[in-house]
């Protein structure tokens, strides 16, 4: 299937403007853009999986992972093939890459918006992530789901690398309630020689969808070696202070995958270490991901200490809230900062 990208521009020497990423994408007739999905085709610019998710799952709002965003619900989850950025440590690399590795073979099972939003409401959903592969890569697909479900009472959110132009962001921001976006280092060679693009633009996302009223969280996955240095992590958590202290940071440890597997998974301490520098610098929500280690999983008041989002087990098997009135701590009243309803 297939659907005008229409957010996009014609050029006056013939070519076509992709506007949705800071790729900047500029084709001609039969060109494909970087992410494999957007083509040029008899003049118009072609998003090739519209209406194609190439996988779907019910997931628990704490695997996206978003922790101060509706806690313990279910997220009805999708993603096409194709992405903007290249990995080499991408945990979804046989969705994300399969175009620009199957000589630009589209695959996906049929999911219109509509059936995408009757289906959340099936399954008992309180919102719809975009994940697995770049959101914004089909963003007209997103775009029109996430306007249906708005208009369902149903939530949206964006699990992304942060490579959103303004004009997308402005766009979908009326409909989008929460975003991840990936922090996956904190220098430009790191970018450009792991990830195939630049930081710059992603910082530029976090701060421009922040100002726009959008929940953020991030997440930064570290690797040993490319990116799990003292100074790389505390910059990290200095950029995200800078924005906001009650901005959450998830700290995620690295598996071998991809392109990678020959570099170790990620030691415990690193991410511990990690956590402790973010709460250092000042940010009140730190969480680290893929160990083990409830008490870092969990939520704390940022005024009193009190355990007031309990989470154990599997990835967001056991949660429980115990604030009050949505948003409050039970032992001091401090409002928590989130998405709470």
């Amino acid at each position: 299937m297939s659907s005008i990208a229409w957010l996009s521009k014609k050029l006056d020497d013939g070519r076509i403007a992709c506007e949705a990423c800071n790729q900047h994408c500029k084709l001609s007739e039969g060109e494909y853009g970087i992410c494999g999905i957007r083509k040029v085709e008899n003049g118009e610019l072609y998003l090739l999986t519209y209406g194609l998710a190439a996988a779907v799952n019910v997931d628990p709002i704490e695997k996206k992972p978003m922790f101060n965003f509706l806690p313990g619900s279910s997220v009805f989850s999708f993603g096409t093939v194709g992405c903007n950025f290249s990995c080499k440590f991408c945990q979804n690399a046989d969705i994300s890459q399969y175009p620009k590795e199957h000589n630009h073979e589209i695959i996906g099972h049929p999911l219109s918006p509509q059936r995408a939003v009757a289906k959340a409401l099936e399954y008992g959903c309180q919102s719809i992530a975009y994940t697995y592969n770049e959101p914004v890569v089909f963003f007209e697909y997103t775009y029109d789901t996430a306007k249906l479900a708005h208009e369902a009472g149903l939530k949206n959110i964006y699990v992304t690398s942060g490579y959103e132009t303004h004009k997308a962001i402005d766009t979908i921001a009326p409909y989008l309630d929460g975003m991840n976006i990936d922090i996956k280092g904190y220098s430009q060679s790191f970018y450009k020689d792991i990830c195939g693009a630049s930081l710059k633009p992603v910082l530029d996302t976090i701060e421009y969808a922040h100002k726009k009223g959008i929940w953020i969280e991030t997440t930064t996955l570290l690797i040993p070696g490319y990116n799990d240095s003292d100074d790389e992590i505390r910059a990290i958590a200095q950029f995200q202070a800078s924005l906001d202290t009650n901005m959450p940071w998830h700290i995620s440890a690295f598996h071998p995958m991809y392109k990678m597997l020959n570099v170790p998974r990620t030691p415990a301490q690193t991410l511990r270490r990690a956590y402790d520098i973010g709460k250092d610098v000042g940010l009140k929500y730190v969480y680290v991901g893929n160990i083990d280690d409830e008490a870092r999983e969990s939520t704390y008041c940022p005024k009193c200490g009190k355990l007031v989002i309990d989470r154990h087990g599997h990835i967001g098997q056991y949660v429980t809230n115990h604030l009050v009135n949505n948003n409050q701590c039970p032992s001091c009243s401090y409002t928590l900062h989130g998405i709470w309803q």
